[in-house]
């Protein structure tokens, strides 16, 4: 059966919407700060740290993309951006945008400890709150 993880984008985040152009920027950049951190070590850091193709369906565009690997350890994991209503405690009802990171059946205990080390890393760079696959909420934003 498939897992979900969450990055939500509460009002203390730095970014309230993001788009799937942005999503895939950022992992542009964790793919190019990996390659470097490989390159000082004189190792390749980079394919260990990011072993994955960014890919994208016709039908999902927008909406969705994924990441596929040929390597023998890992296999797919499914990115995508949707919103929620969040209900305040003053009883109001606001509009939440957030990041839905999936395990597909077909993925790999590779492939779940790399998602959370993505999870992870977004959620830092957008200040989030992180609903992690096994239901842990880590929050990277400062409470007021």
């Amino acid at each position: 059966m498939a897992v979900n993880a969450f990055i939500k984008l509460v009002p203390s985040s730095d970014k309230q919407t993001i788009t799937i152009a942005e999503i895939k920027e950022l992992f542009h950049y964790y793919k190019n700060i990996t390659a470097k951190t490989g390159n000082q070590l004189n190792w390749e850091y980079g394919d260990s740290a990011f072993p994955y193709e960014i890919k994208e369906t016709e039908k999902s565009k927008g909406k969705a993309f994924y990441l596929h690997s040929d390597h023998e350890r890992y296999k797919a994991i499914l990115i995508g951006v949707d919103k929620e209503f969040v209900k305040e405690e003053d009883g109001t009802e606001r509009e939440q945008e957030y990041i839905q990171i999936t395990l597909p059946e077909q993925s790999t205990h590779g492939d779940k400890g790399k998602a959370n080390e993505f999870c992870k890393f977004l959620a830092k760079k957008l200040k989030g709150e992180l609903h992690l696959f096994n239901e842990r909420v880590m929050y990277y934003y400062h409470k007021k």
